[in-house]
């Protein structure tokens, strides 16, 4: 469910960053962002448990490809957490941008801006990790049967389309997050369907 808490955390930071006049707004609306900010953390630190939990179950199926997802959802961990200085940083800098003389400001919002912008492609950057990561892990489920096909299928679909659409941001062009519905479905579907029926005995 760690997709879930990621979406809430988002969904409190993202309208702040995204405003027009941000670096005015942020100081006075840091309880939105810090909270938003943890939940992201929290989301960050459960990629790397999940790869944990996950990667003795598909090694005995696929060493290369197991080891192959353990390290994109680790490095991906990592790159989510780098992504969240940035705010951080720029809770405090909001508060010196309001003591500043208004011949100052434009320099404080021009590096705010810089910062904001590397907060999402540093995300962006995570979302193709994980996807090239996640490829592996769909073609371990799905040619060792340990779930219905059906999910990797999904899956497969669903991160095709986050890395179409995050390598198309990176690049310049944000198409939103339409491609991003398929992957949410699956990862959300997955581990309902653990949660409830686990692994195919038979296949493990």
């Amino acid at each position: 469910m760690s997709t879930v808490v990621f979406l809430i955390g988002s969904g409190l930071l993202n309208p702040v960053l995204q405003r027009p006049e941000f670096l005015a707004d942020l100081y006075s609306d840091r309880t939105k962002v810090v909270g938003g900010l943890m939940l992201e953390l929290i989301n960050a630190i459960a990629v790397a448990g999940i790869a944990m939990l996950l990667y003795p179950a598909l090694k005995k199926h696929n060493e290369a490809f197991a080891l192959g997802y353990f390290g994109s959802r680790m490095l991906e961990s990592a790159i989510l957490i780098i992504s969240l200085v940035g705010p951080i940083v720029l809770i405090a800098f909001s508060e010196d941008y309001m003591a500043a003389e208004a011949s100052g400001r434009p320099l404080f919002q021009t590096i705010a801006n810089i910062a904001v912008d590397a907060h999402f492609m540093l995300f962006e950057l995570a979302m193709v990790v994980l996807s090239l990561g996640s490829l592996l892990f769909c073609h371990v489920l799905y040619r060792a049967k340990l779930v219905p096909r059906f999910l990797p299928i999904i899956g497969f679909i669903g991160y095709i389309g986050l890395l179409t659409s995050s390598c198309l941001a990176i690049a310049g062009h944000d198409i939103g997050s339409v491609l991003y519905i398929p992957g949410a479905i699956f990862e959300i579907l997955l581990p309902l369907w653990l949660i409830v029926k686990g692994f195919n005995p038979r296949a493990v």
